[in-house]
């Protein structure tokens, strides 16, 4: 009898604490249109909240969103909860209810945004064990990879923050001209790049046949290609896994003779037709079997040798040209490393300092060579056996640096050739103090990001109104095709002090006698465009 009135007495304890009223915060999993809101806040923010988040500095963010209205609707349904107040900042409701009710939360497929439940109390805290299947998890997820080996040559190049942006290259098209690809077409490195449809096309330029995968008497192209698009789980991440390449064959490795460049320029042309965006070329010509074909230093001008010919043309097609500096240390550059329209690269090693077999370069050529420079020294990549090793090379760190510049492209799509150029060249480690060796520095893929991003921003501003605070005199610069706009000052309750007319060569307004205080600016341009700033006087 004992027995039966303790087993009585646990159940009442425990359903009793089950059917206690409680006060919890639910979790929520997301929130709905955030870019959207975020791109436009005006529709989420007062002007008032904008003007003085900007005033200081603060960025507005997801949390500025409200709360996912659809998700509070559905906890009002669910049985025995009360709703009583929510928080954008926490992204979460308050609720009330028996404490079963609320747990219940966690496994009603119609609630199954909610990621955790904090009780008032703080006596319990609970969450989902198993996430709810989300079929846009991948879309909706920042990548996250775990670069195994990789790691030191993509960290190198700031180019993680840009993966984490999820800027990996996509939508860009890249070709690689080489010596041999075997193994591309079957190992387990190349089978997210093949699965995807990101392997588009190849041809063998060297035996005149679609079957660019036959040839196995080098496999230097597999190793190239491996740094940019291979990909194996937690071990190995090329530094553009999402791009799209084309494979061509172009260099005999049974020798060496000229007719290599005609290939790689018959191979350009190839590429430019199908629209490439860039082209890596890890192969570099100045010795010939027969010593007569050998090209001298002075050659190496950046306008003599067929194929660098080859290359100026390409850029002025609109191809990005990324070619391997060589491995001959003092002895210098190989064509078409020299021309002034291609992007450079030597090596370094793991520290960043100069590899001693990267080709330097010389006031023979036009322009600063090496460009820029990346890992290429103990380089990790993949062989045509789908084994991570570590090769040496210029012709390593120049594929590391064009699989970054496909992601900077994805970034940055309407920049120009030109100007991807600068923008990498710029955010260099030694940017202001080039030399022969690192040419550059090692760029920082992200500095080039945010250049070219303000630059872009810079480009679609008509007008800029400074100082703001102004004392005595304001300014009005014009940008690109505007050259005259009127401006009207209104004080605080809106009424109108004066309205002028400025040009790009009357472009000042005396403040000096305007008393201090806040006033509302308006500036129209024969565009129709009206916007409307704060201005402080002092």
């Amino acid at each position: 009898m004992k027995k039966k009135l303790l087993l009585v007495t646990l159940f009442l304890i425990q359903f009793c604490s089950f059917s206690q009223v409680e006060d919890a915060w639910v979790y929520l999993a997301d929130k709905e249109n955030v870019a959207q809101s975020i791109s436009n806040p005006i529709s989420i923010l007062t002007q008032r909240a904008i003007d003085r988040k900007t005033n200081q500095g603060i960025a507005i963010d997801q949390k500025d969103v409200p709360v996912n209205e659809f998700y509070i609707s559905a906890l009002k349904n669910a049985n025995g909860i009360s709703v009583l107040s929510k928080s954008k900042w926490f992204n979460a409701v308050h609720v009330r209810g028996a404490q079963i009710d609320i747990e219940a939360l966690l496994t009603n497929p119609n609630t199954s945004f909610v990621t955790s439940i904090e009780y008032a109390s703080g006596s319990i805290s609970t969450s989902r064990l198993n996430s709810p299947v989300n079929k846009f998890e991948f879309e909706e997820t920042n990548v996250d990879l775990n670069y195994g080996d990789t790691e030191n040559q993509v960290q190198m190049l700031n180019l993680h923050l840009l993966h984490s942006d999820d800027f990996t290259g996509e939508g860009v098209l890249v070709a690689v001209l080489d010596a041999g690809f075997s193994g591309v077409e079957t190992i387990n490195a190349f089978s997210r790049l093949r699965n995807n449809g990101d392997l588009l096309d190849g041809y063998d330029f060297v035996d005149r046949t679609t079957a660019v995968y036959d040839y196995t008497g080098n496999t230097h192209g597999t190793k190239v290609l491996s740094t940019m698009a291979a990909y194996i789980d937690n071990q190995y991440v090329g530094t553009a896994p999402d791009a799209s390449y084309y494979v061509f064959r172009t260099e005999d490795a049974g020798s060496e003779n000229p007719v290599e460049e005609s290939y790689w320029v018959e191979a350009a042309e190839r590429a430019d037709s199908l629209g490439v965006d860039i082209i890596n070329t890890s192969l570099g010509y100045k010795d010939y079997d027969n010593p007569s074909y050998t090209y001298t230093n002075t050659d190496l001008d950046g306008y003599t040798t067929y194929i660098t010919r080859g290359a100026n043309m390409a850029f002025q097609k609109g191809l990005l040209l990324v070619n391997s500096a060589g491995n001959s240390g003092a002895s210098g550059l190989n064509a078409p490393a020299d021309s002034p329209y291609v992007i450079t690269v030597g090596a370094v090693d793991a520290s960043g300092n100069y590899a001693s077999f990267s080709s330097q370069g010389s006031a023979i050529q036009p322009t600063q060579k090496p460009n820029l420079v990346a890992r290429g020294l103990s380089s990790f990549v993949v062989s045509s056996t789908n084994a991570i090793v570590q090769n040496n090379g210029t012709s390593f760190s120049s594929p590391i640096l064009a699989g970054a510049l496909a992601c900077l492209k994805q970034a940055l799509p309407n920049s120009s050739n030109e100007e991807l150029i600068d923008f990498i060249q710029e955010s260099a480690s030694q940017f202001l103090n080039p030399d022969y060796y690192l040419g550059y520095g090692i760029p920082d893929f992200e500095q080039a990001k945010t250049l070219g991003l303000e630059y872009e921003a810079s480009k679609r501003q008509e007008y800029k109104i400074y100082p703001n605070p102004v004392k005595d005199i304001l300014n009005l610069q014009f940008y690109g095709t505007v050259e005259e706009a009127e401006i009207s000052v209104f004080d605080i309750l809106g009424k109108q002090l004066f309205t002028k007319e400025l040009t790009i060569n009357k472009n000042t307004i005396d403040f000096s006698e305007v008393r201090k205080g806040i006033y509302i600016v308006t500036i129209s341009t024969k565009k129709a465009d009206v916007k409307t700033f704060k201005l402080i006087k002092e």
